[in-house]
């Protein structure tokens, strides 16, 4: 775990087990302040798909992401095209793409949990595979003006959807298939299906367990703490993650079973 975080949880809270069985929220430093206006205006619309589209416009006009043709430089075009959706996209096609890499930075400098795995496990902050995450987190976030910033919103308007329509649930059960068993680390084996795993700092599950049998010869199933769910396909009024029912979830130590 890093030392700091951005957030007002400590990291090691929001990444252990007890966190998975006791959740809190976590604000985001700022964020909610510094958009109040945003947030007052979604508490007056009834209709999620209008909130959804006051949200993306309201971030379209903030980082000026509408004006990405009237830039007079190819570097200044693509720095505004480039915002939180394309970043989604990357995501979508693979995880392991410099925006991938951009989005589990984002774990990573906001909560303060770093990836173990991208492309490869990474075993500590001090190991090639780790400075390799590094060089393609960096190129991802040199695409766009601010990524941070607007990813700071899209999981504070997650977590502001996800109360509202959702209210008064504290999980989710979600189910995530499996491959290369060396993207998550098995903390603990408490019996023939029942596993305490380390997430990566940011994994894809779905909510259909039909479908995450599409995506690993393994299924995990997992109550997962709203606090943790980062953005779910559907949210905006895009077709992004939505077919495959994808919710980004982010990591730390986590009880699965296996599905059989």
């Amino acid at each position: 775990m890093s030392s700091f975080n951005l957030c007002n949880l400590p990291p090691w809270a929001i990444a252990s087990r007890h966190f998975c069985d006791h959740p809190q929220d976590i604000e985001i430093q700022g964020v909610r302040e510094a958009n109040r206006f945003l947030f007052e205006l979604l508490d007056s619309l009834d209709s999620p798909d209008e909130r959804a589209l006051r949200f993306d416009a309201y971030l379209s006009v903030k980082f000026q992401l509408h004006r990405w043709e009237s830039q007079t430089t190819p570097e200044a075009r693509r720095s505004l095209k480039n915002g939180y959706l394309r970043f989604l996209r990357g995501w979508g096609f693979d995880s392991n793409s410099i925006e991938g890499a951009a989005l589990k930075g984002w774990v990573e400098s906001r909560i303060g949990i770093p990836p173990t795995f991208h492309k490869e496990p990474i075993s500590g902050t001090g190991s090639d595979a780790y400075f390799l995450y590094v060089v393609d987190r960096m190129n991802g976030s040199a695409r766009t003006a601010g990524i941070n910033d607007q990813l700071d919103l899209l999981y504070t308007f997650t977590q502001y959807e996800l109360r509202r329509r959702l209210d008064g649930q504290r999980w989710v059960t979600l189910f995530r298939g499996i491959n290369d068993a060396r993207e998550h680390e098995v903390v603990e084996r408490s019996g023939p299906r029942d596993l305490v795993v380390r997430a990566n700092s940011l994994s894809s599950f779905t909510d259909d367990c039909e479908r995450a049998w599409e995506f690993g010869t393994t299924v995990w199933e997992a109550r997962i703490p709203l606090a943790r769910v980062f953005y779910l396909g559907g949210l905006l009024p895009t077709s992004i993650l939505k077919g495959e029912r994808e919710w980004l979830v982010i990591g730390g130590e986590l009880p699965v079973r296996l599905v059989r």
